[in-house]
């Protein structure tokens, strides 16, 4: 039997390939001679670029960037075999990024993500795949399209600063100097909400909040975005108010698809074509998938659902681990998950489960491979 093992990560514990490493070390207990395929796996969310890297035998590069706060900071991102580059837009515009008593999406920018899109191009990225999840900003990707030479004026022809506070302030887009090998790369972006840009349901009533914003300011901010939509559709021809995912990463999803042309896409499916999964699922007997906790939501786009579906193309069994179970695993159940398994195995402390997970993935995994070769001798 040949199994594989592709999972996400199990969020602030293990990263997807140390999780995958664990359950190899499960299965390995039981039958040590057993064929393991380990490959790492992400949504578009944190630890995509690290994932598709390692899954393609890619290089790391780091560069100083402008951080939200327009303060200097690291950012990673990831140079792939095959002139794919990946990038994570929380690297250089990350709510991570801001102290909690400095977070406010008034001011934050995507300038040092439009700076990593030009670092891709030095490189000579011929296609860039980016996830856009964990955010602090709520520009619309300004700061994004400013630092790749678009020009955003206000009524005295001067330069909009910072922030979503500014974008009502526009009267005027120049693309004249926007850098033209964006003409010639083609940008896939890993987006896996379906927010509109404005509204109830928009960047900034949904994620506004965690981003440090008061009820004023997200009333404030979604009528910027407005503002700023009406600009795209009356200068640009670009109607991106309603595009689902156009309020992703504070509007981060409508500015690239008007400012860059890019195409907004599932991130699950976005990773697992550019690592070719496929080509593992045809090789396997097995396949084993998971997420830190698996419930309802992970139907919506998460690794387990992408995996699964891929698996069901070849007609290949599924078996979930999980560092915890929430409810409604009925639809996973429906998508050919033919069982979750909790690494939890006893009363514990969330601290103690995350310090630990490693361990208890691995036993988990011992726990059900020895159940599996127990059904079989029935």
């Amino acid at each position: 039997m040949k199994i594989l093992a592709a999972v996400d990560s199990f969020k602030g514990s293990l990263s997807s390939i140390e999780v995958a490493e664990a359950i190899k070390a499960g299965i390995h207990r039981v039958s040590p001679d057993m064929e393991v395929l380990t490959i790492p796996m992400a949504d578009g969310g944190e630890g995509t670029v690290e994932a598709m890297v390692i899954a393609t035998g890619g290089k790391f590069i780091t560069k100083e960037v402008t951080g939200p706060l327009g303060t200097p900071v690291k950012a990673r991102f990831g140079l792939l075999p095959d002139g794919t580059a990946v990038l994570e837009m929380a690297e250089a515009s990350g709510l991570t990024l801001v102290p909690e008593d400095q977070r406010d999406p008034r001011i934050t920018t995507t300038y040092g993500t439009g700076e990593l899109i030009k670092l891709a191009l030095d490189h000579g990225a011929t296609n860039i795949v980016m996830g856009i999840g964990g955010s602090a900003t709520n520009d619309c990707g300004a700061g994004m399209a400013q630092a790749l030479g678009v020009r955003l004026l206000d009524a005295e022809e001067k330069d909009l600063s910072y922030g979503g506070s500014q974008l009502d302030k526009l009267q005027r887009i120049d693309m004249t100097g926007l850098d033209p090998r964006i003409k010639d790369v083609k940008i896939q972006v890993a987006c896996d909400v379906q927010n509109p840009l404005c509204g109830p349901t928009g960047a900034s009533a949904i994620y506004g909040p965690q981003k440090g914003a008061t009820p004023e300011m997200v009333k404030e901010l979604d009528n910027k975005l407005s503002y700023f939509a009406e600009q795209f559709k009356e200068q640009l021809n670009i109607d991106v108010a309603e595009v689902p995912g156009a309020g992703a990463a504070g509007g981060l999803g409508a500015g690239l698809i008007a400012f860059t042309g890019a195409e907004l896409k599932s991130g699950v499916e976005l990773v697992s074509d550019t690592i070719n999964i496929d080509s593992l699922m045809e090789q396997v007997d097995l396949v084993i998938t998971g997420e830190g906790q698996i419930d309802s939501q992970s139907a919506y786009g998460k690794v387990p659902m992408g995996v699964a579906v891929r698996a069901a193309k070849y007609d290949k069994p599924v078996i979930a681990i999980a560092g915890s179970i929430g409810t409604g695993l009925e639809k996973l159940y429906e998508l050919g998950i033919g069982s979750v398994v909790t690494i939890v195995n006893g009363p514990t402390s969330l601290k103690d489960a995350m310090e630990n997970a490693a361990n208890l993935t691995a036993d988990a995994t011992e726990r059900t491979f020895r159940l599996l070769r127990t059904a079989k001798n029935i």
